[in-house]
């Protein structure tokens, strides 16, 4: 389903839904980030995804991110929350949902890279490569937050 991503923006459409979601940042060995390129709306971003109902909010990153990569990770942390009424998702059903977004840390535990009908591409991308890359700003915030080594998580 193709989605417009609105962020600050006086002529996006009136939210209608909110629906809790997840980011996971995973690394490797190396400290390069997971990343995907995303069918929906061609732009890069960390694997994550709306949680589903019956599942914890952690179990939808892990399931999230093992769908759209094929790496299986165990959550470790709290980057942030994420809940700017100004960032809206339209979607081409009619729903336009308001980000409500937790972004986590996790622990690599493996698995193979590959794509899914949600992800193009799939891979690891080192810190000062990331600037290449077409982000969303929302995403590319979430990123900051990791690489900033905050000392508690966002809260915003």
């Amino acid at each position: 389903m193709a989605r417009i991503d609105y962020f600050n923006d006086p002529n996006a459409p009136k939210a209608n839904s909110v629906v809790p979601s997840v980011t996971a940042v995973v690394t490797d060995e190396a400290g390069r980030i997971l990343m995907v390129h995303k069918t929906d709306n061609n732009l890069w971003a960390l694997p994550g995804g709306g949680m589903d109902l019956g599942e914890s909010i952690t179990d939808a990153a892990v399931r999230e991110t093992k769908e759209e990569t094929g790496i299986d990770i165990e959550v470790t942390g709290l980057i942030g929350v994420y809940t700017n009424p100004r960032h809206v998702l339209a979607y081409d059903d009619g729903e336009v949902r308001q980000q409500f977004s937790l972004c986590f840390t996790t622990r690599n535990l493996g698995g193979e890279l590959r794509t899914s009908s949600e992800t193009k591409e799939v891979k690891f991308v080192a810190p000062e490569d990331l600037d290449g890359l077409n982000i969303h700003p929302s995403m590319r915030l979430r990123i900051d937050h990791y690489l900033e080594n905050r000392a508690t998580p966002y809260l915003g």
